[in-house]
């Protein structure tokens, strides 16, 4: 080899990939194209670009810019690749990042197998009943916010698919909604689905006795089988 040349590849720099990604991606979900645009989004970030779009990881891969933000939807979705904001308030600077933490995360928590293979699946089912109660795949930011109801504020999904039952039944399909229902309960120490149903009909009964005592006529009797919870202060 030329010796500018080997002094040209020796300039570039090597990247450090941690051992553990190729012994357990498999048992974290990931597949083999997955991996490979993960290990893309890993050197960008070396070199200091942590936020890669599709169109530059398209243009080291053998996929279509289209198909590199599928892959990056379903990463998100796994719940292994994050996005963190970055805002500087003197500057008024705003930025993205790709995040790998919660990868590595799970690759740590590979050591057990039986506890990890349940997560996963947890988490993977969630994703699967969202996407089909709102009839579409969930948008980048959407996976965020199921993968931080999960993680992040610990809701469980039996919780977390109470809400979305409500939402569902109530015709607010939105992110917002659910999240609001979440919150309250999590506010009032709702811990499991009968108390958050025990929560629910108490608001629905001084709702009603709210409705008719606010009524000067009498009326046929009106139930109200849903309670709003963005109104709730």
């Amino acid at each position: 080899m030329n010796k500018s040349h080997m002094l040209r590849w020796l300039n570039e720099g090597s990247v450090s990939i941690p051992k553990m990604l190729f012994q357990y991606y498999k048992r974290v979900g990931i597949t083999e194209e997955e991996c490979m645009l993960l290990l893309q989004v890993y050197t960008f970030a070396e070199s200091g670009n942590y936020f890669p779009t599709p169109e530059e990881l398209a243009e080291r891969m053998t996929y279509s810019s289209e198909t590199c933000m599928e892959i990056l939807r379903r990463l998100m979705q796994k719940g292994v690749l994050t996005i963190d904001e970055h805002q500087d308030m003197e500057k008024g600077y705003y930025s993205e990042t790709y995040s790998l933490l919660a990868l590595w995360e799970k690759l740590l928590l590979v050591s057990e197998p039986k506890q990890e293979k349940n997560v996963l699946s947890t988490e993977t089912n969630l994703y699967s009943i969202f996407e089909t109660e709102f009839g579409r795949p969930l948008s980048p930011i959407e996976c965020e916010t199921l993968a931080m109801w999960i993680d992040q504020d610990q809701h469980p999904s039996s919780l977390i698919q109470a809400a979305l039952k409500e939402g569902v039944l109530s015709g607010k399909m939105n992110f917002r909604y659910i999240d609001r229902i979440l919150f309250e309960w999590k506010k009032n120490g709702i811990q499991t689905v009968e108390q958050a149903r025990e929560y629910g009909e108490k608001f629905r009964k001084y709702q009603s006795r709210t409705k008719s005592s606010s009524d000067p006529e009498p009326k046929k009797k009106v139930t109200y089988p849903f309670y709003n919870w963005l109104e709730q202060s």
